[in-house]
């Protein structure tokens, strides 16, 4: 077992490929005229997964993939969306994606449902809090019967702080280089409506959020869209069977969202928080064909 939390969060990503997931793409329009790039994997299931990714990831991670070829083991099909701009295309509208962002993943499941009796959710990371936020929304579509989250910042705020530390900045420098490369972009596209005069001062992820996130999404700052947008404050709210897994050695992830309590008072959610797994990891308890969350979720859908 790789022995710590870094590791386990950085050995699948460089190491882990999947070869053999062959998606079918398909591009959707948005109610505001923008659009979103699905990539199915349709095995002819009456049921469905809907995957959604991490921070600056896609459908091709290596956690995503893995899942979508356990799913379809488990005679599933899938259908692993890319967040606006994530899909190897920018996207059209000035907006993009964030962690509260939920009317997109509406769209998606909204537009999937009417082809499968039942879906299922599974998000990883920010993709994880987005799922939550649907489901304490209480909008979610009648077809949506169970979820699962692995590595989810429930608390925003403090998650965004844990990544400046030096211990973390390896991480931290690589979300800003995406980011920021985005945000340029976007300048190119919206002239009138981008600055980038302070876009070489940000350090961190929080002033990233602060400057450019939070006002070009309707907030007021990082503040505001921290608490907005924290699915910790939405977990009272879900009404289907919930599973939440968040690693103790996970490094992106702090105390504020390894508190088993913020779901004690619903019962529709477990809080399972396994010793080992890193972020979006869990490479540790392998079995030579899925990783450990893998079959923690599919356990779970069987249910």
């Amino acid at each position: 077992m790789l022995f710590n939390g870094h590791l386990q969060t950085v050995y699948p990503a460089l190491v882990r490929k999947h070869n053999s997931v062959v998606y079918t793409r398909e591009r959707i329009d948005t109610p505001d005229g923008d659009f979103l790039d699905l990539d199915w994997c349709k095995k002819g299931n009456k049921k469905l997964v809907i995957l959604s990714h991490g921070l600056e990831g896609s459908s091709y991670r290596q956690y995503i993939t893995g899942m979508v070829q356990e799913m379809i083991r488990q005679h599933y099909d899938t259908l692993a969306w890319n967040f606006r701009g994530c899909s190897g295309e920018t996207n059209k509208a000035l907006i993009m994606y964030h962690s509260g962002a939920t009317d997109d993943l509406r769209s998606v499941v909204n537009y999937a449902a009417p082809m499968y009796e039942k879906i299922h959710l599974i998000g990883f990371s920010l993709g994880g809090n987005l799922t939550l936020k649907y489901l304490g929304e209480r909008e979610l579509h009648h077809k949506v019967r169970r979820a699962v989250v692995f590595s989810v910042p429930l608390d925003l705020k403090s998650g965004a702080e844990n990544l400046s530390k030096l211990s973390n900045k390896i991480y931290e420098l690589r979300f800003l280089k995406s980011l920021s490369r985005k945000i340029i972009q976007k300048k190119k596209q919206y002239p009138n409506q981008v600055d980038l005069s302070r876009l070489k001062k940000i350090r961190r992820v929080y002033d990233f959020d602060d400057i450019y996130t939070a006002p070009i999404h309707g907030f007021k700052d990082a503040e505001d869209y921290y608490h907005q947008c924290s699915s910790r404050y939405f977990l009272d709210e879900i009404v289907i069977p919930t599973l939440i897994v968040n690693a103790k050695n996970d490094p992106l992830l702090t105390r504020e969202s390894l508190d088993p309590a913020l779901a004690l008072s619903n019962p529709n959610i477990t809080f399972e928080l396994p010793d080992h797994g890193g972020h979006c990891g869990f490479p540790g308890l392998m079995d030579g064909t899925s990783y450990w969350s893998e079959k923690r979720a599919s356990a779970f859908f069987s249910e």
